[in-house]
């Protein structure tokens, strides 16, 4: 029973086209003579669906000859693993007389070669492929690579034409739900159809089938409780990414003590994401940069942005986006993107980005210009992507990063998180003695906790309730444990030394910093404003002198 609950969609007249622009472009390519195609895909079976739509809309008519390592031609099983030979057949069809019927040939998982053009194996292979993309242009054949990651070496990078087959959309995750559940079995409806479309977003074809036949196997219907279900799916998927991490944003903007003005920022735009912005002609926010020193509360704010505007965060490890292989960081970077795109509206945090793309400038991070590219082709997706992807990026250290991630349209704002004042330390110790202690808020003195605790960033202020906790917890009257007071973190307080004693020269060159590129203070500090007015003006007088 199991096995029919997966349908096949080949030949089906009746199938919607979700992919109708895509196989428009693809037949303009046939028809236009493009000789090498490579489409990039995590799953076979949709493609070639595609691209026998492409061989019956061409005129004339194409038809598909499929090959890979294993068996070969699948009209007549030769040239198993052998690329080579099966090039000369692609050959031989372009040199017969009279010419044969036009043919689309489709290479599967020829990357493997691809990576590695130098290896003498590889390097005959390679220069046939170049031949055979000149000689394709005089003839109605068209030779399509297929593969679930792109390796172009340079050798014929200008002959390849790239293509990402994506992920099903909402439209054709709707379609698979019909066509994978019969109706009576469809315990979903409304607001839930529309949660559990929204939860298969990000997954593959194959995937979102196998996660609704499971539901189907265990309990003979779908309902809302396989929402979860879907979820869980999904994690894995971004989990075996190696590059993206699924975070559950528990923390609302109660959460977090000050930043009045990026608060403000983020509550203006909560319904920014809503088919009725869309409507109402707003553009889809792209993101902002969070610039500070370490505890300011950046990383906590990528989360409450999440929380607040109910959507998806992914966490995205720049460290795992390099890899050792040849091309291997560039296509994680695409696999990367088309996840994000594909679950979108969701929130994107790139935590430490000056740690992963600063001094990039040319020759000097010593590893053949893949950092270079990987940086490109991240700002340029940043610059130009219409997907409702919304990034949050943090930095330490901005004298670092590249000039072009700063420029306008990579982010709608720029904001610096100062050292707390008094009246945030204030809302910062009140926040987490709430969490911990709300029955004995009231015995605490905020008031003398925020006097005492100049210069101390919101993760100490945090910490030295941490250790006043051990120390009252360490303490016992009569057997029992007491529990900690204000005297214990004003003791935790005078033990510790906080960064800006020995970071003050970073924190003075971050508000100049700041200054320059006109970021926004994230909190309503008047000393702050004031600083930056200070740098604004001083600049000023600067380049007058140098005139």
């Amino acid at each position: 029973m199991t096995a029919n609950l997966i349908p096949s969609f080949v030949n089906q007249s009746d199938r919607p086209q979700p992919h109708q622009a895509l196989i428009d472009e693809l037949s303009l390519m046939v028809r236009a003579r493009y000789p090498l195609l490579y489409l990039v895909a995590v799953e076979e079976e949709p493609v070639e669906e595609l691209i026998a739509q492409v061989a019956q809309q061409a005129v004339p008519r194409r038809q598909v000859l499929s090959w890979d390592l294993a068996r070969g031609w699948a009209d007549n099983g030769t040239d198993k693993n052998a690329a080579i030979q099966a090039l000369e057949r692609i050959r031989d069809a372009i040199e017969r007389a009279p010419a044969p019927v036009p043919t689309l040939f489709v290479l599967k998982d020829l990357h493997f070669v691809l990576a590695q053009p130098q290896h003498p194996v590889n390097a005959p292979v390679i220069r046939e492929l170049k031949n055979l993309s000149r000689e394709l242009k005089r003839s109605r054949h068209s030779l399509v690579l297929l593969s679930h990651t792109l390796e172009v070496p340079p050798e014929f990078a200008e002959e390849v034409t790239a293509i990402d087959f994506p992920l099903p959309d909402a439209a054709e995750i709707d379609y698979l739900i019909d066509e994978t559940v019969q109706p009576e079995n469809l315990q979903v409806s409304g607001l839930a159809r529309e949660q559990l479309v929204k939860a298969c977003q990000g997954l593959s074809r194959a995937r979102i089938q196998r996660v609704l036949a499971k539901a189907l196997a265990a309990k003979g219907e779908v309902n809302e409780t396989d929402i979860d279900r879907v979820l869980e799916e999904k994690k894995q998927v971004i989990r075996q990414s190696g590059t993206l991490e699924f975070f559950t944003a528990r923390q609302s903007l109660k959460s977090v003590g000050g930043l009045d003005n990026l608060k403000q920022w983020v509550r203006l735009r909560k319904d920014a994401f809503t088919d009725e912005a869309r409507r109402y002609g707003i553009p889809a926010p792209k993101g902002v940069l969070l610039v500070g020193i370490q505890g300011t509360g950046k990383s906590l704010s990528a989360k409450t942005i999440a929380h607040e505007w109910r959507l998806p965060l992914l966490r995205l490890d720049t460290g795992r986006l390099f890899g050792g292989f040849v091309g291997e960081s560039e296509s994680r970077v695409r696999r990367t993107i088309q996840i994000a795109e594909a679950i979108a509206p969701c929130v994107l945090w790139i935590d430490e980005i000056d740690k992963a793309f600063g001094n990039i400038v040319e020759g000097a991070d010593g590893d053949s210009g893949t950092s270079r590219r990987v940086f490109g082709s991240l700002i340029t997706w940043m610059q130009e992507k219409t997907s409702p992807v919304f990034i949050v990026a943090t930095a330490n250290n901005v004298s670092i990063l590249p000039a072009e991630l700063l420029r306008k349209g990579r982010f709608d704002e720029i904001f610096f998180l100062n050292l707390p004042t008094e009246k945030e330390r204030q809302e910062i110790f009140k926040v987490h003695l709430q969490r911990l202690r709300p029955s004995r808020l009231r015995s605490f003195d905020l008031s003398l906790l925020s006097r005492q605790t100049r210069d101390f960033s919101g993760a100490e202020l945090e910490q030295a309730i941490v250790d006043a906790m051990h120390l009252a917890f360490a303490t016992t009257t009569n057997g029992q444990r007491r529990d900690f007071t204000t005297t214990d973190i004003l003791r935790a307080v005078e033990e510790t030394v906080p960064l800006a004693a020995i970071a003050r020269e970073q924190i003075e060159a971050l508000k100049q910093w700041a200054a320059e590129v006109g970021a926004r203070a994230a909190s309503n500090d008047s000393q702050l404003a004031e600083a930056l007015r200070r740098y604004m003006n001083q600049r000023g007088l600067d380049e007058l002198d140098h005139e």
